[in-house]
């Protein structure tokens, strides 16, 4: 039996603001979610919350790098710290954001502990890197670059922290849920990294994605992998409370198989819940959907 645990970390970093003068809501997913009972609902320890520094941007100007990212670097260390500690004492930690930046904090915890692979279940690769931007836009917000950080591409204050960096190799990354036509789904592959578009998931099932994908994520090749859960994977009809709702998308009960597979593997070591913005979802449906969908995943 798991030892689930619920550790919040709030951290809107690594998104740009919605309009002038506010802050993204992101950081009340965590507050939302266990709104929706979601502690219960797993049977899971509550482990607090790792709070994030202040958003503040500053004089930040695009060409300056990634905005915040000292600060996002400092809070990764925090969350990679706390992580680690559960994932040593033979818990599974359910960490709710915030934006896809927090997830930096689950690859440094694990690469502290070895190789491990990532299955993320996002609707846009978020591989955003000086290398792309004629492609992808310009480098600034991590929410949108934090696998092309993680495989050590970008920013060095973001890619190598402790000399550990990449945190994860390309071969150990699997992701679901692309629109089809992402652009940037020929660089993914030509770098090794696979990649399922909402297409192949429909042609082929999602429970036979799911368990493909797996077979290259067991021994000897990785000690476990982490599950990255970001809310805009699924279709605007049903999740339209996120910052970029692209058509196209998963589902609930698509998504509800692939997690549910992904989740059930032995090796799965974590997870972690980003980019549901209560401030977008005045009526909490999309939030109940969510959390529905995470406790699901367990049942």
């Amino acid at each position: 039996m798991r030892s689930l645990v619920l550790l919040d970390a709030p951290s809107n970093l690594g998104l740009r603001p919605p309009s002038p003068g506010t802050v993204p809501g992101v950081y009340k997913l965590a507050g939302a979610l266990r709104d929706h009972g979601l502690l219960h609902r797993l049977g899971a320890r509550d482990a607090g919350v790792v709070v994030p520094p202040r958003y503040d941007r500053g004089g930040w100007k695009e060409g300056d790098g990634v905005f915040h990212a000292d600060a996002i670097a400092a809070y990764t260390v925090t969350l990679a710290d706390r992580i680690e500690g559960h994932l040593r004492a033979g818990e599974f930690p359910v960490v709710l954001g915030g934006d896809c930046s927090i997830q930096l904090g689950a690859a440094l915890a694990m690469r502290r502990l070895g190789r491990y692979g990532l299955a993320a279940l996002d609707g846009s690769a978020d591989f955003r890197h000086p290398g792309n931007q004629d492609v992808t836009g310009p480098v600034g917000a991590a929410g949108g670059e934090e696998l092309a950080l993680s495989t050590g591409r970008g920013q060095r204050g973001l890619t190598d922290l402790e000399g550990l960096g990449p945190y994860l190799r390309d071969e150990d990354v699997r992701l679901f849920g692309l629109r089809d036509g992402d652009p940037e789904l020929p660089e993914l592959r030509a770098a090794g990294i696979s990649a399922a578009t909402v297409g192949d998931i429909r042609d082929r099932g999602a429970a036979t994605v799911a368990r493909a994908a797996l077979e290259g994520l067991h021994p000897p090749q990785t000690a476990g992998f982490w599950i990255h859960l970001d809310a805009d994977v699924l279709d605007p009809s049903v999740m339209p409370a996120v910052d970029s709702p692209d058509p196209g998308g998963l589902l609930p009960d698509e998504l509800a198989e692939l997690l549910g597979t992904l989740a059930a593997s032995p090796r799965c070591v974590g997870l972690n819940v980003t980019i549901y913005d209560p401030d977008l979802d005045p009526d909490a449906r999309a939030g109940a959907l969510l959390a529905g969908l995470v406790a699901g995943a367990f049942a």
